[in-house]
């Protein structure tokens, strides 16, 4: 019997239902500070815990995602970078993360910062991406993909936006919640108009949620209102062991499992799995359309 900590971890988390083809989910938000790398980690964890085959896209040249999921990001390590750059499979640089046997990270160094400026005078710059991935999934059986975006609409996101056929976007429960809401939406959709007609807002997490304040009770109605179906049930509680975390190289489901923000990322980690991609309904759709 395979006694690993990484097998142990799966058959204690609830077994999560097999996508029928493999699901590729960015995270974006180009508002800072609203826990979008938080996101990222925890549910691939999540869902690689959940007994699913997960591959981590780390799109931020400060590596975040890669720190947090215990992945060796230093200068000169192969990862991202090469992957727009240099045409480097993914299967050559994708590591396993120590969260779980079945979660792989393909991981950002700083030389990542220079991609956005490098790749302008490439020929189909914003397509590198998804090239990769296609490659990849030629040669690999895996359920998700998920991108990891930086805090901006440059054109490391648009290459995460034109690979990826979900968006997830996680939404603060504090004040200017939407700011910026409209603009990402208008990029979507032309996104979608341009180069990726596949591309649907699947999933809005509202997180930050801080159950003492009718702030965040007001912002997550506003929010709902807005995106009616995309919205999860879940919401993400404002945390300090979900901050402390990554210093330590891991999700909060490595460093504190019985946590409140473990528990609540293990619920939209099943709502998304359970849930799969959904067309957006009236209002979303009235907000691509802005």
């Amino acid at each position: 019997m395979n006694s690993s900590p990484s097998a142990l971890s799966v058959s204690r988390e609830t077994r999560l239902p097999h996508p029928a083809q493999t699901r590729t989910i960015v995270i974006v938000n180009q508002k800072g500070g609203v826990g979008k790398t938080t996101t990222a980690v925890n549910i691939a964890s999540a869902l690689a815990r959940g007994g699913l085959t997960v591959l981590m896209m780390d799109l931020d040249p400060q590596g975040n995602a890669s720190t947090a999921l215990g992945i060796d990001h230093q200068p000169g390590t192969s990862g991202t970078y090469e992957v727009l750059l240099q045409h480097t499979r993914i299967a050559d640089v994708e590591q396993e993360s120590p969260e779980s046997e079945n979660l792989h990270v393909v991981p950002a160094t700083i030389d990542l910062a220079g991609a956005e400026i490098e790749l302008v005078p490439q020929v189909a710059r914003e397509q590198r991406l998804s090239k990769a991935i296609t490659q990849y999934l030629a040669d690999s059986d895996v359920d998700y993909i998920i991108f990891d975006c930086p805090p901006s609409l440059g054109l490391l996101t648009l290459n995460a936006l034109v690979a990826a056929n979900e968006i997830l976007m996680p939404i603060q429960c504090e004040y200017y919640a939407l700011e910026g809401v409209g603009h990402l939406l208008r990029t979507i959709n032309m996104v979608k108009d341009e180069l990726n007609p596949d591309l649907e807002l699947g999933t809005v997490l509202l997180t930050m949620f801080d159950a003492r304040t009718k702030l965040s009770a007001q912002v997550g109605e506003q929010v709902r209102e807005f995106f009616p179906d995309q919205t999860l049930v879940t919401l993400i509680p404002r945390s300090v062991r979900l901050s402390e975390a990554p210093s330590y190289g891991q999700t909060i489901l490595g460093y504190d499992p019985q946590s409140v923000g473990a528990r609540a990322y293990r619920k939209a980690a099943t709502e998304i799995a359970e849930r799969g991609a959904r067309v957006p309904s009236g209002a979303a759709r009235r907000g691509l359309e802005r």
